[in-house]
């Protein structure tokens, strides 16, 4: 969660920053395959020990640079997993890692099932292939040891998220008193290592890469390049490169030019120009530069490589068009290939295929878009909403004269372009551009489409580049065909009169949206369509089951906010429904019915005049059903923390005072001891209340308390005896009176006890310590009920097993009347 960098530093920072790391040689340069490594140390950050509890996770916020090398991630963890049995774990405790750009990842958006979850351990090689990018963007089993080095040929620059989570589901965000299962702990070290120069590029900052400035122009004259790509000229070109200037390469010897998009393009081309050989041609053949293989791969945000890449082609046949290029930084490798075995026929090194680079960006004014310019293009006006239920989100209206500012809705119908788009004469394309702001990225986008009649529209959207019928990140074109299946896409209404979706977790920079209108250009159609595009905290404000939660990353600049949901639901937006209606009053019923078991030991104690214990008793049932009420969203008669305080607190010093009334002691000794336990068990129930370990430790406070009480009730009857030199006398004789002092000693005890009712209730006490252990979050209604009645009952029965003495001060024998009987007893048994 931590963003760590020396980026968005003024240059002086930056200056002084890199001759500190070279004083502090925090520079290495080591020959790797053939160039230096010429890479420092961009950011560093280390995470200390954090517990993952069950259906908790964590977010951990990574800024990588343009200019950066490698992303070496660390983790250490205690989780213990058989690679072989994967499989077989369920979701819903299965601790899983993700990995994704620009947003936090959200594993079970859509469903409880993961599209992209890969039941292998992760590892350099997850990140390789043809699809490269793409494979990073999913999920993994977390390991117990995790170290992976990413370079800048496997992943783009940007930022990038890491999420932890244990267990994933519906009721990852579903209210729970106590969540029963493993938790999870972990620790790491995330380290980014950046190249020395922006001209030198690649997993070692070995690769030389010119970056070519573009020089915008806005006249229509056309260029040599345009007549080989298409017939339009009213486009603002940005012309890069030099025809004069020359470059040479070997076979397979590739050379490799940056592109800055900085805005919404159409297209970018690249061609080759004057295209031969270094050397002249021998006597019998000519110089055919047509049959040169001139490779020119793209890739945005990376180097591109002849088996990762997102455009490639020959050059010298025909340019390369890329269409509708996302913002960013763009890479091309210019490539021969087979040159010496394609033309000469032997391996000769020295043969090199010279050419001139050109490339162009084609864009259109800032109001209009399409390969022909023709189509409106409206960016989007932010607006904040005053709205103290729902801080941190804003609204977006067109910057036109043709839409009003009063609502957070407009019309559509005055935006729309005239012309038609592509081929499909029966439909024209609008389009409108957002940006979201840096730190946003845990905001929803909310789009909605409502009708007097029936909606005409479709909707394309894309980041960072124009969407079109085959190139969008999500769409909805009608209820059959839209993004539904992807687990950042939610589609809530759609009919014919209204359509409504979020863009989940939706990244930070500019978004576009495309409408597609469906009804022929010049529809004399007078129905009205309403659009709003909003930027909201949780979708659909957690569906009235839940309250929107926001916490900040450790670096403070970002928000997430996630749903809270009410016991009965659960999923991302608090729209599953994990407990039915009847369920809900099976639940309460159980949970708050199952506490009148403590009038069982309330009635006994009152019986019997113990009036601290009967108060103790009492107090602990009802705050238990009060607290659970409020739980389980019946009746919150105080803060839920403050009801679960009492109910623990309570419940602890019960268990004891039952086990110190077990021993026949004064009052005063009992309220020593009750003071005492009341601290201790306050700082568990404020510390830690859900711990499993306070049932152990409850039990044995109890016992201490019970020995501690025997020990006053000895030492108190026969404390003149414990003096007496004849005691230590009669002790030397042998173990004759040992034997009759612990005879005397279990008579006493077995007189003291009705052991049936003792061991009835250590019956019940092992039936509460099973209720523990067999809670779950599904199932934790049924034996948490059973543990409160267990509890209680075991509580009535250890009660009912003293048998009630007569131990007061007015009826005790004087101490020297107990020591005579005691001397006398032990001189006859002598």
């Amino acid at each position: 969660m931590a963003k760590n960098t020396i980026l968005g530093k003024p240059f002086y920072l930056n200056l002084c920053l890199l001759i500190t790391c070279s004083a502090l040689r925090c520079f290495s340069y080591d020959d790797v395959q053939g160039g230096s490594y010429n890479s420092f140390t961009v950011s560093s950050f280390s995470y200390s020990k954090s517990e993952l509890k069950p259906y908790d996770w964590r977010f951990i916020k990574v800024d990588l640079p343009p200019w950066f090398s490698s992303m070496s991630i660390s983790l250490e963890s205690n989780v213990d997993l058989d690679p072989r049995s994967i499989g077989k774990v369920p979701k819903s405790s299965l601790p899983i890692i993700c990995l994704r750009e620009g947003s936090p990842p959200l594993p079970d958006g859509y469903s409880t099932s993961v599209p992209g979850l890969v039941l292998t351990p992760i590892s350099e090689g997850s990140f390789g292939g043809n699809q490269g990018l793409q494979i990073a963007e999913q999920c993994y089993p977390m390991q117990k040891n995790i170290s992976v080095r990413l370079t800048n040929e496997q992943i783009a620059p940007g930022i990038w998220y890491l999420g932890l989570y244990n267990g994933i589901g519906s009721m990852r965000t579903q209210s729970k008193m106590i969540s029963r299962g493993p938790a999870y702990s972990f620790s790491g070290n995330i380290t980014v290592e950046g190249c020395m120069t922006p001209m030198m590029w690649g997993p070692y900052c070995n690769l030389s890469v010119n970056q070519l400035p573009c020089v915008g122009s806005s006249s229509l004259t056309r260029s040599p390049l345009d007549s080989l790509v298409d017939n339009q000229t009213a486009v603002i070109v940005a012309s890069c490169g030099n025809v004069n200037e020359e470059f040479c390469s070997g076979d397979n010897e590739p050379k490799f030019y940056s592109l800055d998009i900085m805005d919404i393009a159409e297209k970018i081309t690249i061609a080759a120009r004057n295209v031969r050989f270094n050397q002249t041609q021998p006597s019998n053949g000519t110089n055919n530069s047509s049959g040169i293989i001139l490779m020119c791969y793209a890739r945005r945000g990376a180097i591109p490589l002849s088996t990762m890449h997102d455009y490639s082609g020959n050059i010298n046949d025909a340019p390369l068009v890329i269409q509708s290029p996302k913002v960013g930084r763009w890479y091309i490798s210019i490539q021969p290939v087979n040159v010496s075995t394609t033309i000469w026929g032997v391996q000769d090194m020295s043969i090199k295929v010279c050419s001139s680079l050109e490339w162009q960006v084609h864009q259109c004014p800032v109001d209009k878009a399409g390969l022909n310019c023709t189509l409106e293009r409206y960016a989007l006006q932010t607006f904040i909403r005053r709205n103290p239920l729902a801080p941190f989100e804003s609204y977006y209206l067109p910057v036109s004269d043709k839409v009003s500012s009063d609502s957070a809705n407009f019309v559509l119908e005055p935006l729309l372009s005239n012309s038609s788009h592509g081929q499909n004469l029966d439909a024209t394309w609008t389009y409108f551009f957002l940006d979201i702001p840096s730190g946003a990225a845990g905001g929803n986008i909310h789009v909605r489409l409502t009708s007097d009649a029936k909606i005409n529209y479709e909707i394309y959207a894309r980041y960072g580049g124009l969407p079109s019928l085959s190139n969008s990140d999500y769409f909805y074109a009608n209820t059959s065909s839209n993004s539904n299946d992807s687990m950042s896409f939610k589609l809530y209404d759609s009919s014919e009169e209204m359509v409504s979706f979020y863009i989940l977790y939706a990244r930070e920079g500019i978004w576009s949206f495309a409408l597609r209108h469906l009804s022929p250009a010049g529809s004399t159609s007078k129905d009205q369509t309403s659009m709003s595009i909003s930027l909201e905290r949780c979708p659909r404000r957690c569906s009235s089951h839940g309250a929107c939660q926001a916490f900040m990353d450790a670096s403070g600049l970002s928000l997430y906010s996630y749903c809270l949901c009410d016991r009965n639901r659960g999923g991302f937006d608090c729209s599953v429904e994990i407990v039915s209606q009847r369920g809900h009053v099976w639940q309460s019923v159980a949970l708050i019915a199952s506490n009148a078991a403590a009038i069982l030991p309330a009635y006994w104690a009152l019986r019997q005049k113990a009036f601290a214990e009967w108060v103790l008793f009492t107090s602990s049932g009802i705050s238990s059903g009060l607290y659970h009420a409020c739980d389980v969203g019946t009746w919150c008669a105080l803060s839920f923390h403050v009801l679960q305080f009492m109910d623990f607190w309570l419940s602890f010093m019960a268990v004891v005072s039952t086990f110190v009334y077990l021993a026949a002691i004064d009052e005063v000794s009992k309220r020593t001891i009750h003071t005492v336990v009341a601290i201790l068990t306050a700082l568990m129930a404020e510390s830690g209340p859900t711990r499993s370990n306070n049932i152990v430790l409850v039990i044995a406070i109890g016992v201490l308390g019970l020995l501690i009480g025997w020990l006053i009730e000895f030492f108190t009857n026969y404390r003149s005896l414990s003096l007496s030199v004849e005691f230590f006398v009669n002790m030397l004789h042998g173990w004759q009176n040992i034997k009759g002092w612990i005879h005397d000693l279990m008579k006493t005890l077995l007189k003291r006890f009705r052991w049936g009712f003792v061991l009835a209730g250590f019956t019940a006490l092992a039936m509460a310590a099973i209720s523990w252990n067999l809670e779950s979050s599904e199932s934790y209604w049924i034996w948490h009920s059973m543990w409160h009645v267990s509890i209680y009952t075991s509580s009535f029965l250890f009660l009912c097993s003293k048998v009630k003495t007569v131990n007061t001060e007015n009826q005790r024998p004087p101490p020297d009347a107990i020591y005579e009987l005691t001397r006398q007893d032990s001189f006859s048994r002598a």
